[in-house]
């Protein structure tokens, strides 16, 4: 066999084979399907938002997933109805673009995460969600004091009740000019407030694509974040072999920090059965 020929049919061999030992063991994985539980799991709704909630609910009770993220007090009586948690909770921000680094939106924010606040702790939940906004030519230090001037009016509150704030961290290819794009910033920002009621919402997808070096971040400022999102690199879409992030040492990188708090499912599915995607994701983040 000429060398050529041979690297060729050597390549499509071993694709083939890499491709059905990948498609065996995720087969295998949501055939077993039973969790541990040492990692407590969650799920974003808005990616399985063509599912009606009440099924989706449903369904995680069926999986033994007791949790639920970006859900608005609209809905939570549904969850209580499913009793079913939700880790992050939203509602109170104006968007992703108009946060806490401009003082224009200030008094709509302080009015808005004022009201939500008690109404989180009411609920029995705890994570609530918040966003820097984007840059707009703004310096990124004069952003941070900004978001420490507007955060500082609404933590004594969120302390009372016990709710904690978390900041997203977003990576400039799906969110241009978005401020909170790396750890250093966000950690900084928890710095100057000095609060444990704020915290770092640590999204793996966004920051494998900003910053890489996922495992070193979360052994060095894990007490920063206070919640994680999954999703595959590249495409937001399945955790599996078809993308670049091994999640299980993801996973055992964070137990180790003796986190407590949720890793939440944020992937796009593109599986025809998409709560057997889910059941894959779920597996592979339960160590």
């Amino acid at each position: 066999m000429k060398r050529r020929n041979f690297i060729a049919t050597a390549a499509v061999g071993s694709a083939g084979l890499a491709s059905a030992s990948a498609m065996a063991a995720s087969q295998g994985q949501t055939k077993t399907f039973k969790l541990k539980h040492n990692i407590n799991h969650s799920v974003c709704e808005w990616c399985f938002n063509d599912i009606p909630l009440e099924d989706f609910l449903k369904t995680l009770n069926e999986l033994g997933v007791k949790a639920i993220d970006l859900v608005g007090p609209d809905r939570w009586p549904i969850l209580k109805k499913y009793d079913i948690h939700c880790s992050m909770c939203n509602g109170a921000e104006i968007g992703l673009a108009e946060g806490w680094n401009n003082p224009k939106y200030h008094e709509q924010l302080i009015k808005n995460y004022t009201e939500m606040i008690p109404k989180v702790a009411e609920a029995g939940y705890t994570n609530l969600i918040c966003f820097s906004g984007n840059r707009n030519g703004m310096n990124d230090y004069v952003g941070l004091q900004n978001c420490v001037n507007g955060l500082s009016q609404i933590m004594p509150l969120a302390e009372e009740h016990g709710v904690v704030i978390q900041m997203e961290l977003f990576n400039q290819v799906n969110h241009p000019d978005y401020m909170c794009d790396n750890s250093l910033w966000g950690v900084e920002l928890c710095k100057h407030l000095g609060s444990d009621n704020f915290k770092l919402l640590f999204d793996i997808y966004h920051m494998q694509i900003q910053e890489g070096d996922i495992i070193r971040s979360i052994q060095n400022y894990h007490p920063y974040f206070g919640h994680y999102h999954t999703a595959g690199v590249p495409g937001r879409h399945e955790i599996d072999e078809t993308q670049e992030l091994y999640y299980p040492a993801i996973i055992k990188a964070i137990h180790d920090t003796g986190f407590t708090g949720y890793v939440a499912q944020e992937f796009i599915p593109t599986w025809d059965d998409k709560i057997q995607a889910l059941k894959d994701g779920f597996m592979r983040c339960d160590i």
